[in-house]
């Protein structure tokens, strides 16, 4: 784990952030003082389910959606 003041952070945040998403930890201190701590964000492990089951639970519409944008568009006119 590796400690750094906020002064160092600021001037190497990228390296740092890099660091991090190798796995690294990174303790920012602020006048000696622990007030922070850099950690990876896990990986989701749950795979996204497939766009089309998204849209087959959508309701269907009653016009075709171009039709229902001119509608919108002349609406506001």
């Amino acid at each position: 784990m590796q400690t750094v003041s906020v002064v160092q952070a600021k001037a190497r945040l990228s390296e740092l952030l890099d660091q991090v998403a190798a796995g690294e930890e990174v303790v920012i201190t602020r006048r000696g003082n622990p007030v922070a701590h850099l950690s990876a964000v896990p990986k989701t492990t749950k795979p996204l389910c497939p766009l089309g089951d998204f849209r087959d639970k959508m309701p269907a519409w009653r016009k075709p959606s171009a039709q229902l944008l001119r509608e919108m568009r002349d609406e506001a006119l």
